[in-house]
């Protein structure tokens, strides 16, 4: 076992400009350092299996969570049950930073969500 930090992990670019490491990957459990810059959105999906819990780090973002809108500060955190749409949004003029942990991990099993118009519901 060796000391990781996002200088050493696995990196991978996603979305608009964003960035995220791999600090533990492994098939039941995944950690992830993510970040996202200001304003921007990822896409709205799911995941059949996996479990989410998103950890802010810096900044303050929107995490949209099967319609309901929570926003999260520093400190503060939010679980996403299996087959739950969610999108996370930036809503700070900095860097926003948080930690995705996945049971099992996620990845693989990504679905897009269709976006639901607000007259049909």
């Amino acid at each position: 076992m060796a000391v990781i930090s996002t200088d050493t992990a696995e990196h991978y670019p996603w979305g608009d400009a964003c960035e995220g490491w791999h600090l533990l990957r492994d098939p039941n459990l995944n950690v992830l350092e993510e970040h996202m810059p200001p304003g921007v959105s990822e896409l709205r999906h799911r995941h059949s299996r996996a479990r989410h819990f998103f950890y802010v780090l810096a900044g303050e973002v929107m995490l949209k969570l099967d319609g309901a809108q929570h926003v999260l500060r520093v400190g503060q955190s939010l679980h996403v049950p299996p087959g739950s749409t969610h999108q996370v949004h930036t809503l700070s003029d900095v860097e926003a930073r948080f930690l995705v942990i996945s049971a099992p991990h996620g990845r693989n099993e990504r679905t897009p969500a269709a976006v639901r118009n607000k007259d049909t519901g």
